[in-house]
């Protein structure tokens, strides 16, 4: 088995980079930009009607392998090939939300209309939205020929699974109304987390003994996942101790390795909860738009608090002008850079000091 991927000649040094962040002391900077000259000459797939993104597995897969070829990816940036047909929030499709394709997004239908009648939450492997799922994991793993990373799924867990599949308006009450219930669910839809990340990993567990997460550009040994509630944003700090941070923690602790997706100003309520979960390793800042980027001065002082509780931390749409800068400001130990370049050119000198 050779060490490296054909499509990442550098693929041990950006393994070890990774690694090294997880465990707080290492820079991992990735860098992606349009490759000068493809990979290999993989036709462009042809598109026969606007939502063959969202219900054809194998043009979506296609489209993915197309597009990693004309990719550089440069530092601790890897291949890795797309599986999230149903865009973020997998896992409340395979729960039984109803999915709505359009042409740029996927609407979830909430199917819980009646706490005190509907079924239990079972993983539905016989339905549509599954066999998508599978059928483009295993058409990644049929075309690697060594050339990428194949990862799992942006599958979103806890109350913001929840919330795709009881309408979130209705959950807001349900936690004042019917708080046991809204536990019991997040709990069964964690071990529901667990069931599917199993049934997946061996179409993602790679030679190296570790796995990709898809979102995020997340690689590390053994069970990798971004974790995430975009739903704190309308709750205080003391309902997401309580009904979301015990999930958390016992998702972290199930993981080999996990980051937690922190999006917009108004999670920030949430920040010494999260800092306080003992097995997760690392938090990512996604700024909401109108703000500046996560390469920007304004975020040095979030950086430094989460890297001083011990956490390492990820900055994404970071320019390539701000990234000296954000290391000298923060500490390159436990700091992971996403940046994207206008050409190969830019990114290998980016990399490359």
């Amino acid at each position: 088995m050779t060490d490296t991927l054909r499509w990442k000649p550098d693929w041990p040094q950006a393994r070890q980079a990774l690694t090294a962040w997880w465990e707080h002391r290492g820079l991992a900077l990735a860098a992606f930009a349009p490759k000068d000259k493809p990979w290999e000459d993989i036709p462009k797939p042809e598109v026969r009607e606007p939502l063959a993104g969202w219900t054809d597995a194998d043009y979506w897969a296609h489209r993915a392998l197309y597009d990693l070829s004309r990719t550089y990816c440069g530092g601790a940036a890897f291949p890795a090939f797309w599986t999230c047909i149903g865009g973020p929030g997998s896992l409340g499709l395979f729960l039984g939300a109803i999915g709505h394709p359009a042409p740029d997004t996927l609407w979830y239908e909430p199917v819980i209309h009646d706490p005190d009648t509907h079924p239990p939450l079972q993983l539905d492997r016989t339905g549509a939205w599954w066999h998508r799922h599978i059928d483009v994991l295993a058409h990644g793993v049929r075309e690697n020929h060594g050339r990428y990373l194949v990862g799992l799924p942006d599958l979103i867990e806890n109350i913001d699974t929840l919330a795709q599949l009881r309408a979130g308006q209705l959950l807001l009450i349900d936690l004042l109304e019917r708080p046991e219930w809204v536990k019991a669910q997040i709990a069964r839809i964690n071990q529901l987390f667990f069931e599917t990340y199993d049934a997946m990993l061996p179409y993602v567990r790679d030679p190296w003994g570790g796995t990709t997460f898809t979102a995020f550009g997340l690689w590390g040994p053994g069970k990798v996942a971004k974790v995430q509630c975009d739903f704190c944003c309308m709750i205080s700090p003391d309902m997401f101790r309580e009904f979301v941070v015990p999930a958390l923690t016992e998702q972290c602790a199930w993981l080999d390795y996990s980051m937690y997706h922190l999006d917009g100003t108004n999670a920030l309520q949430h920040l010494d909860a999260l800092l306080a979960i003992e097995p997760l390793d690392a938090i990512e800042w996604t700024p909401q738009a109108g703000l500046p980027g996560g390469g920007s001065p304004q975020w040095y002082d979030l950086y430094r608090r989460i890297k001083a509780a011990g956490k390492s931390v990820q900055a994404i749409g970071v320019t390539p002008a701000e990234v000296a800068p954000l290391i000298d400001a923060v500490g390159a130990d436990g700091l992971y850079i996403m940046s994207w370049c206008q050409s190969e050119t830019e990114a290998r000198r980016l990399v490359n000091g």
